[in-house]
């Protein structure tokens, strides 16, 4: 009698399916998406991101507790100044809401890990991630406004940088002023591998970031496009990054294994707020598994390579994790 093959052995019941489970997952590589706003007295949830919210500096302390008690130890930051003006200077001011954000987490939580996102969007008044010539963002005058902005946000306290703008050799210019200035310890976090993606609609929202003219396509890449994403990953690599970051994560998961290929960094991948709206939109609806979906998507990120997780739903994955319901 021919031998049967029975793949069903590793699969009869739970304690041996996690014994040989291939992907494996824990709370510290989970990055939690934090919004600052300018103001007093604020935490306003945002429209299009159920169960997100903008927090001012005072209200910060109690979502930074929240995520603590969850097991979450790190944190993205992003600022919503009140002004904007055409060259972000709040970006890279002294008193900008991220640098006063850092300060006062720090103060009253010093054990989390504060990464910042390092990008001009939020604080132009027109919406693009750097300064413009005409219609077209300049290149390299905006990377010495994302340097300034790096080394402002570590001086008030961040651990890491994360540029996101897509300026060709802004890994080597912030990589450079960080070291002038005595920061050679803090790691640069690149989004190398971002996409010109319709999935960042509620973020835009959330952060009031859409472009009042044009699109991003000139400097952030064609979804059509994977080679240009793994040299985009490597020269980053070159200039100095530390980790690379694909982003969305949902519908690029085949640059996250290429990425990981590729470099010897670690690669994180970034769940985008279009991938979390969808989820709460559906879920609303009863027409899917909320906290199913939820595990489901993270799994596949790290399945696909990712050692670092960058999501909405940090503080409920966080949860499946204690009680065993992924990991």
């Amino acid at each position: 009698m021919e031998l049967i093959k029975r793949p069903r052995r590793l699969r009869g019941g739970e304690t041996i399916r996690r014994m040989v489970r291939e992907t494996r997952m824990d709370k510290s590589s989970l990055i939690y998406p934090l919004f600052a706003i300018d103001g007093e007295n604020i935490e306003e949830e945002i429209p299009s991101m159920e169960g997100q919210y903008r927090y001012s500096v005072d209200r910060l302390p109690y979502e930074l507790e929240r995520l603590s008690k969850a097991g979450v130890s790190s944190v993205m930051l992003f600022g919503i100044p009140e002004h904007k003006d055409e060259v972000g200077s709040q970006a890279y001011a002294r008193d900008g809401i991220v640098q006063r954000a850092l300060r006062e987490a720090r103060k009253q939580f010093p054990d989390l890990y504060y990464i910042t996102d390092v990008c001009m969007c939020e604080y132009t008044s027109h919406g693009h991630c750097g300064v413009l010539c005409g219609h077209d963002v300049e290149n390299d005058s905006t990377l010495e406004l994302l340097s300034k902005t790096a080394l402002s946000h570590v001086q008030a306290g961040a651990d890491m940088v994360a540029p996101s703008d897509m300026m060709d050799g802004r890994v080597a210019a912030i990589r450079q002023i960080l070291d002038k200035n005595g920061y050679k310890e803090t790691p640069i976090m690149s989004y190398a591998v971002k996409y010109a993606s319709a999935f960042y609609g509620p973020f835009r929202d959330a952060a009031g970031s859409a472009p009042s003219f044009g699109d991003r396509k000139s400097y952030q890449m064609d979804p059509h496009n994977s080679r240009e994403g793994i040299k985009e990953a490597v020269m980053d690599v070159e200039e100095g990054a530390d980790i690379i970051m694909v982003k969305p994560a949902m519908s690029y998961l085949d640059l996250v294994t290429r990425v990981k290929e590729a470099t010897n960094v670690p690669v994180a991948a970034y769940s985008v707020s279009g991938e979390y709206a969808m989820v709460k939109a559906a879920a609303k609806m009863d027409w899917i598994d909320e906290e199913r979906i939820m595990c489901e998507m993270a799994v596949s990120a790290y399945r696909a390579g990712a050692q670092i997780y960058l999501t909405y739903y940090a503080k409920e994955l966080a949860k499946c994790m204690d009680e065993g319901r992924i990991g």
